[in-house]
């Protein structure tokens, strides 16, 4: 797909990318937006997604990991959402050291609600970011 300075890119190698990036950025102003309707900032939508999907017990340093962001950062996120009444925090059974993080059922009414919503966007988004990944992917293997 050229060289990785950037030399020789074609024009439809930048396409691809930025039809890629385009339908990403569509997706992300969805997701922001309907959490926002809910009263949920973007950021506590994508910490209680990763918490709700965790298999075992999520800690402050696994929200610090799946939102890339500091441990310190996280910690006030999480702090924040338990004062919005969106988590509880309970030592870990596994780790006493560790605080584990649950949703509180009035996390879990909106982020059915939400995912609800994504999922029947990204069926609205599929055929445009099939056609984008498409495109990048003929690009990589022709280069």
């Amino acid at each position: 797909m050229g060289e990785e300075s950037g030399e020789g890119l074609s024009r439809e190698e930048y396409a691809a990318i930025a039809a890629f990036r385009l339908e990403l950025r569509r997706f992300l102003a969805f997701s922001e937006a309907a959490a926002g309707k809910v009263g949920l900032p973007a950021q506590q939508h994508q910490a209680l997604l990763a918490i709700a999907g965790h298999d075992g017990p999520p800690t402050v340093g696994f929200v610090a990991e799946q939102l890339l962001i500091a441990p310190q950062t996280a910690a006030e996120l999480v702090s924040r959402m338990v004062e919005a009444g969106l988590l509880t925090k309970a030592a870990s059974v596994q780790d006493r050291r560790r605080v584990a993080l649950t949703p509180t059922p009035k996390a879990e009414a909106l982020l059915a609600r939400l995912t609800a919503a994504h999922l029947e966007e990204l069926r609205t988004l599929e055929p445009a970011l099939t056609r984008a990944l498409g495109r990048m992917r003929r690009h990589a293997t022709e280069g």
